[in-house]
């Protein structure tokens, strides 16, 4: 199922207003468990710095938002190679008042032109779409000082793109790999110039769960026809409390296993990168 186009006209539902667009980003970090284990790791590196961020496939600019309301000292400069994105969020930007400490351009991250140097790349949601992976890895350890943090959320290979059997293909049309394993980005990006590589697996038991009850089912609903966007209120109105509750479970616990996957990883501090 090609996943961008329904998110795309939702977006579109909200986008009318300052407050639609706020609320639209708000119901994303509340339901995509991804969220969740994002702006954790973003708490642990930003808290109480000074830092400059490259949002990398920034995407809609919900995690753009966020950081700039949540860290008042943080600077980010938000990339992605879709225009129309980048042209809602910096509208959004200038009538929030945030686009004194942000930056939006258009960028193809395995062509990335940015220079840095920067404290934090962010990547969510991105990897999985891009075939030459390690060109942008290769890229992100360029761009960061010695020192500095990247931060992936993308699927794992233990059933991500809702792949839970061999030879099944993926949920979402868009992605060009299932997910990652960890020895497999681990090794990637220890190529690319990185070292203390920290993997960290999401959507375990209860964030599969909550996934199937606040993602899968909606958007399966919506492919057949965006007219049926009328019923959404009914489905989540007992699915979004419990989905929430899986979700927090999911992140309280240490899942052995899941199909998504949090990775952080240093900037090696002497010596040339890849």
């Amino acid at each position: 199922m090609d996943y961008d186009p329904i998110k795309d006209r939702l977006i579109r539902g909200f986008e009318g207003s300052t407050t639609g667009h706020r609320v639209f980003f708000w119901i994303l970090h509340r339901v995509f468990l991804r969220s969740w284990y994002v702006r954790r790791a973003l708490r642990r590196h930003l808290s109480g710095t000074d830092a400059h961020v490259l949002d990398a496939g920034t995407g809609f600019g919900q995690y753009t938002d966020w950081m700039l309301r949540r860290f008042e000292r943080v600077r980010v400069t938000s990339v992605d190679i879709k225009r129309d994105y980048l042209d809602r969020l910096g509208s959004y930007l200038n009538r929030t008042g945030l686009s004194d400490r942000a930056a939006v351009r258009y960028g193809d991250l395995v062509k990335l032109e940015e220079t840095g140097p920067y404290d934090l790349v962010l990547s969510v949601d991105v990897m999985e779409h891009i075939e030459e992976d390690e060109t942008v890895f290769a890229h992100f350890a360029r761009v960061l000082r010695p020192g500095g943090v990247l931060i992936v959320n993308t699927p794992s290979d233990q059933g991500g793109s809702g792949v839970t059997e061999e030879g099944e293909e993926s949920f979402i049309g868009e992605h060009v790999r299932d997910g990652y394993g960890v020895a497999e980005i681990t090794d990637k990006l220890q190529r690319a110039g990185f070292d203390k590589v920290h993997t960290e697996f999401g959507y375990g038991f209860w964030g599969s769960l909550a996934w199937r009850l606040l993602v899968q089912v909606p958007m399966r609903l919506l492919s057949t026809s965006m007219v049926l966007v009328v019923l959404l209120p009914l489905w989540y109105l007992p699915a979004l409390p419990l989905g929430l509750l899986l979700n927090a479970i999911d992140l309280k616990v240490q899942n052995s296993t899941g199909t998504g996957l949090t990775v952080t990883a240093v900037r090696v501090q002497g010596g040339k990168v890849a």
